[in-house]
């Protein structure tokens, strides 16, 4: 078998590289079918192998690539279909071409792999050089860090707890860099195979080890999420308006009945509050304030000096003014607003102004919140205010575009690595779900699943001290896949094989 895929060439071979791209993307949320990537990275090595020259490698990367992200960001389809009479025309364009941008960033370290000799030295340079496109994928053209390898273990019960605590360390990326590592010790033979094994057994120990610690004390507040399950698509009259606020309204109650005089906080998700303008009405501040009995985490829109309408999180904390206000600064490319330079507008027109960045919310009563309105979850090392760190995360978000598919399930994952990346408690309301609370270890405190109205109410838990990951950000794993990176190149010029 081995010697029929070393003979594949040209376009077998892409077709080949391709599959085991896809193959990799079940190790991914929601499947975690994590012994397949000990089938397929191995392989992209075998072809890389046989590769020759660093086109040929660029070329088998970018198939692996495209294979991968055009399994893992499926789900894309689902937005478009939401409205298909308008957009129709990108159902068969818009994922192939988001995973060709997407593998150009496998297909780069693919081609550096190939300029170092096979073994030991080129999984050092594909996994050091992965890790540093991944990272400068988090930035380029305002970024996409979706699906990075690392979140493969963000398994939803004790194993993926266990074995998420590194990235207190050394963040997701440093999660891909090590997962990249152990995968491809098959091929490297029986002794790669033993460190690896004995290595993985150090990170599990480390994660244990770091769950018995003590827990921080409780704050004593409650967080009740409420999840109002309100479709994508419809068309929203001022009727339906009214009756989905009167729905949150109801919901809120419920939560909040049973808690007595305890001390809570109510959140509502993204765009909850629409297309009414709470800012401007206090009759629905009044009812609100009613409903929770205390303050609230309103999702809503605004609008700024220049007409331009936000994203916003609103604060409520009596029937007066808005208390305090965060406006979504990592905004949606092409579902948001249209970039500059691309004269296309998809008819949204210019879209959403961009907030001014990560910021921490104060108000009386509440532990300083650091709000994450949807997509911002997915931005390691970007979401925390350093100068004003806060006591806990909230992630607002509006999954039901995406319908009942893996692309929730891969945002929540992404939402619980920041948790443990931060050391901070995260709690996420979502219109369709899944709501759900992670305590700063990144343990999970309750859930409400797809397509369910209802409320969770969770005790917030305490925050940890800041961790190494939160005080060195992107620094760290990059320097570790630049040691990787330099040791294989290094042990080149040194004419040293392993």
């Amino acid at each position: 078998m081995i010697g029929w895929l070393r003979r594949q060439r040209g376009a077998r071979r892409d077709l080949l590289a391709g599959g085991l791209g896809a193959l990799a993307a079940g190790a991914l949320p929601p499947v975690h079918a994590l012994p397949l990537l000990l089938i397929s990275l191995p392989g992209l090595l075998l072809l890389l192998d046989e590769a020759g020259q660093w086109r040929s490698a660029a070329r088998i990367g970018f198939a692996f690539g495209f294979g991968h992200h055009l399994v893992g960001l499926y789900w894309i389809t689902a937005a478009i279909l939401v409205e298909a009479s308008k957009f129709w025309w990108l159902v068969p364009l818009a994922v192939p071409a988001l995973a060709a941008v997407v593998a150009c960033f496998i297909a780069l370290p693919c081609a550096l792999a190939i300029r170092v000799p096979a073994g030991g030295r080129r999984v050092l340079v594909l996994a050091g050089g992965w890790v540093l496109a991944d990272i400068l994928r988090q930035f380029f053209a305002t970024g996409f860090p979706w699906n990075p390898l690392g979140s493969v273990w963000a398994v939803p019960d004790r194993f993926g707890s266990i074995m998420l605590q590194p990235a207190a360390l050394v963040g997701v990326h440093g999660l891909t860099l090590m997962t990249l590592l152990l995968a491809m010790t098959p091929w490297l033979g029986r002794r790669a195979m033993l460190a690896g094994a004995i290595g993985l057994a150090a990170w599990a120990g480390f994660g244990v080890w770091r769950l018995d610690q003590p827990a921080p004390p409780a704050t004593g507040l409650s967080v009740v999420l409420v999840q109002g399950n309100v479709p994508q698509g419809e068309h929203w009259t001022r009727d339906f308006a009214l009756t989905v606020f009167r729905r949150y309204l109801g919901l809120t109650r419920s939560g909040v009945g049973g808690l007595g005089n305890h001390a809570s906080i109510v959140v509502w998700p993204e765009t909850a509050f629409y297309p009414f303008l709470l800012e401007q009405d206090a009759g629905a501040r009044a009812a609100i304030y009613a409903a929770s009995a205390g303050p609230a985490l309103i999702g809503g829109v605004r609008f700024n000096r220049a007409g331009r309408p936000l994203n916003s999180l609103m604060a409520i904390d009596g029937p007066g003014p808005v208390r305090a206000s965060y406006d979504k600064a990592h905004l949606v490319p092409f579902g948001e607003y249209s970039p500059s330079w691309l004269p296309l507008m998809l008819g949204i027109g210019p879209g959403f102004a961009a907030g001014g960045g990560a910021q921490t919310l104060h108000i009386p009563g509440v532990p300083p919140v650091g709000p994450l309105i949807c997509y911002e979850a997915i931005f390691p090392a970007q979401i925390v205010d350093a100068a004003d760190r806060p006591d806990w995360l909230v992630n607002v978000t509006n999954d039901a575009w995406f319908g009942d598919s893996s692309g929730p399930r891969q945002h929540l994952a992404a939402a619980r690595l920041r948790a443990v990346e931060e050391g901070l408690p995260l709690m996420r309301a979502a219109n369709t779900g899944i709501s759900a609370g992670y305590d700063a270890f990144g343990r999970e405190l309750g859930r409400l699943d797809m397509n369910l109205a209802g409320t969770l109410v969770l005790a917030l838990p305490g925050r940890l001290p800041p961790t190494w990951f939160a005080r060195t950000g992107l620094w760290t794993p990059a320097l570790l896949a630049l040691v990787m990176f330099g040791v294989g190149f290094g042990r080149r010029r040194a004419g040293n094989n392993f």
